[in-house]
């Protein structure tokens, strides 16, 4: 069966080594009854792997063409099912009917977008992503490092990242201009947030550090429409300098400093 065209518009790099797809696979620890979804099947290549591993598995394609050859390739696979659909307009909870978990190869024009989409309650069991590894870098960063950011606080306010291992270009076809990684993503049993705080919070950060460049005080000062004292007094209370910057703050200040 001859493969459509790449669309390059789609942002597709088709990953095509067996022994990555196994390990990827591996990661979601599967033992044959869990609800697993994939984000952007592309070709097949971890479809296959998943197929033999998942109790049941929803694979979700953008790409009309390539969504038409899964549902044909896997047509006589009953726990296989393709959704034709965006992801980001896709309800994930409601489309595993049940506990699930998340793995895919993200398009790295929209891994962002993706990663929050997948941070909606209800979150995955466990999620595995495929990733450009700058973007792997800044979900794991600590606090004071340059890549420390909006992403980094989100993710880690409720669940715990971890990079397993580095692919090369040249493990895909077309090969990418950058390298990748691969990021497991597990919930945190503590976090740093409670369910009905998560929207509020989400904006807060993105706010805060589409000021980064400011010290906490005037950042604080601007976002609650506040006097020096007000925001002092707030800041005090949980040991922050008003000189502070936003990368410096850990993931239970920002929490903190949310709910007043």
């Amino acid at each position: 069966m001859k493969n459509p065209p790449v669309r390059k518009s789609l942002g597709q790099h088709f990953l095509n080594d067996r022994r990555i797809l196994e390990r990827i696979a591996d990661a979601l620890d599967l033992h044959g009854s869990e609800t697993v979804i994939e984000i952007g099947p592309g070709r097949g290549g971890l479809t296959d792997v998943l197929a033999e591993k998942a109790g049941r598995l929803v694979a979700v394609e953008i790409d009309r063409a390539l969504a038409a050859q899964l549902r044909q390739r896997f047509a006589e696979r009953d726990s296989v099912s393709i959704v034709e659909a965006d992801v980001l307009d896709v309800n994930l909870g409601e489309l595993a009917s049940g506990p699930f978990r998340l793995v895919g190869n993200v398009p790295y024009y929209i891994t962002t977008p993706i990663l929050f989409h997948a941070l909606e309650p209800p979150r995955p069991e466990r999620a595995v992503y495929l990733v450009q590894r700058e973007v792997a870098d800044r979900i794991v960063a600590s606090p004071g490092s340059k890549e420390y950011g909006a992403l980094s606080v989100n993710v880690q306010s409720v669940a715990v990242p971890r990079i397993l291992f580095r692919v090369a270009p040249g493990s895909f076809q077309p090969p990418p201009k950058v390298e990748s990684a691969v990021v497991r993503i597990d919930p945190r049993p503590d976090p740093a947030i409670k369910p009905e705080e998560e929207t509020d919070f989400r904006r807060f950060v993105q706010d805060v550090f589409g000021m980064r460049r400011k010290q906490l005080q005037r950042i604080l000062r601007s976002l609650w429409g506040a006097s020096s004292d007000v925001v002092d007094a707030a800041l005090a209370a949980e040991g922050i300098e008003p000189s502070a910057r936003p990368e410096t703050l850990s993931v239970e200040q920002f929490a903190a400093i949310s709910r007043r």
